[in-house]
């Protein structure tokens, strides 16, 4: 079983850690894809590698362990990167979703409304946002640690965490779920209607391939993002105790699953990233060969 489970989660870190990077360098070395979309693909490219390996690596090794330990620091980095980097790609992906909406519902404007500057600002607040929510409640009641010291998780969770923390812990969990209002709640409302949006205006397509194209997208889009959004909301927004030995098998969708989905499901499906591979693989050749 541990053979089973360490080839298992070696081989999607690898398709991760690939597919992502894939679509990074592409989009880097391609001009043609300098655009506010791919730039929003990129961030969310760069959160899966940054999220994945907060957690993976250590389960590798954990795997073939006797003593699976961890030190406090080393913990409570993985809940900050955790938490951080996880409600930043919820974020992005409300994000990406007005995104769509604006290049298929308002194409005439989408270059005035998503300029270069428009997405500088939007990923500062996105970032320092999510920073925010995510340290100063700690920073004004820090963590004190008395009930033990043995996580059932595979990973330092904050949810797991609130079982062997000292006193009241209501602060914590009022915090949790103020903060899953702004970065799960909403944003999943918001991404639901541009979606609805989206598919009115496709439907006053007249060619039915490119009907049939833009709604196999949108469902590609959707799956992932009810994937990730479904299993947080259960657990960030329904914290009774069963979740905090449950949140284990929960936490393995969005922790491990949706950061190897997202570059098949946004990218590699997508023929503009493949043509611009191609071409920047044939340009290497080419050059490599004179």
């Amino acid at each position: 079983m541990r053979i089973l489970l360490f080839i298992g989660f070696l081989l999607i870190y690898i398709m991760t850690m690939l597919g992502n990077s894939f679509l990074i360098c592409t989009v880097i070395l391609s001009p043609p894809l300098h655009t506010a979309m791919y730039y929003f693909l990129c961030n969310l490219s760069f959160i899966d590698l940054f999220y994945s390996s907060t957690s993976v690596p250590k389960v590798l090794f954990d795997v073939f362990s006797k003593q699976r330990r961890i030190s406090v620091t080393g913990c409570l980095t993985q809940v900050y990167f955790g938490l951080i980097v996880g409600s930043t790609e919820c974020v992005l992906l409300a994000v990406m979703a007005y995104d769509r909406y604006i290049a298929i519902c308002f194409p005439l404007y989408y270059t005035v409304i998503m300029s270069w500057r428009t997405c500088k600002y939007i990923t500062i607040i996105m970032w320092s946002g999510n920073i925010i929510i995510n340290v100063v409640p700690p920073i004004l009641k820090p963590y004190v640690f008395c009930r033990g010291n043995q996580v059932n998780h595979f990973a330092c969770e904050i949810l797991v965490l609130l079982e062997l923390m000292c006193g009241d812990i209501s602060f914590y969990k009022l915090t949790i779920f103020i903060g899953s209002l702004f970065v799960l709640f909403f944003p999943f409302v918001f991404i639901v209607l541009s979606y609805i949006c989206i598919i009115i205006s496709v439907l006053k397509i007249n060619s039915a391939d490119g009907r049939s194209k833009a709604f196999s997208t949108c469902a590609s889009h959707l799956t992932v993002v009810c994937m990730l959004y479904g299993t947080n909301m259960t657990t960030y927004m329904g914290q009774g105790k069963k979740y905090s030995t449950d949140i284990k098998y929960i936490s393995i969708i969005y922790g491990v699953v949706t950061p190897v989905l997202n570059p098949f499901i946004y990218s590699l499906r997508n023929n503009e990233v493949k043509n611009a591979f191609w071409k920047i693989l044939t340009r290497y050749s080419v050059s490599h060969s004179l």
